[in-house]
């Protein structure tokens, strides 16, 4: 596969790196994750998202969240079949439920933080909200002037 180089279009821009970001992420794909375990992305209002995954088979011990660099990463390892005697040893006839081990990436935006998640009925449930700190939301600037103030976003 052809690998482009944009950084030479990246020096001529301004605020336009996580543009360049996104396009570089894109040409490198990861054959590892091939679509496993299928995932939503909700919007659950103006700054409140949701990722929920199905992990069906994975206990809450099995799974592991992190958060390292803007990088939320979710992954999930089952527990080896232990030789108890009090567990008997299944045959599977036929086995549709897959629970292999996972580990799925999602790049977070520097404002978006991680509040909580859950599991409830196969589904892993994570709470995204973005908290746009004060010196990052747009404020107006004067032409004739030195001071700037603050646009209220939910009028504009």
């Amino acid at each position: 596969m052809r690998v482009f180089d944009t950084s030479p279009l990246s020096r001529s821009t301004v605020g336009f790196d996580n543009l360049f970001r996104l396009l570089d992420n894109t040409t490198r794909y990861d054959a590892g994750q091939d679509g496993y375990p299928p995932y939503n992305i909700e919007k659950l209002g103006d700054d409140d998202y949701r990722i929920s995954m199905a992990v069906a088979g994975f206990a809450e011990d099995e799974l592991d969240l992190t958060v390292e660099n803007d990088v939320l990463t979710i992954s999930g390892q089952a527990a080896p079949a232990g030789d108890d005697e009090e567990v008997p040893q299944v045959r599977y006839l036929h086995r549709g439920i897959a629970k292999r081990a996972f580990k799925r990436r999602f790049h977070l935006a520097d404002s978006v933080k991680v509040t909580g998640a859950g599991l409830e009925n196969g589904l892993l449930h994570v709470e995204l909200v973005r908290e746009i700190p004060e010196e990052r939301k747009p404020r107006q600037i004067p032409i004739n002037g030195s001071g700037a103030k603050v646009i209220d976003q939910k009028a504009a």
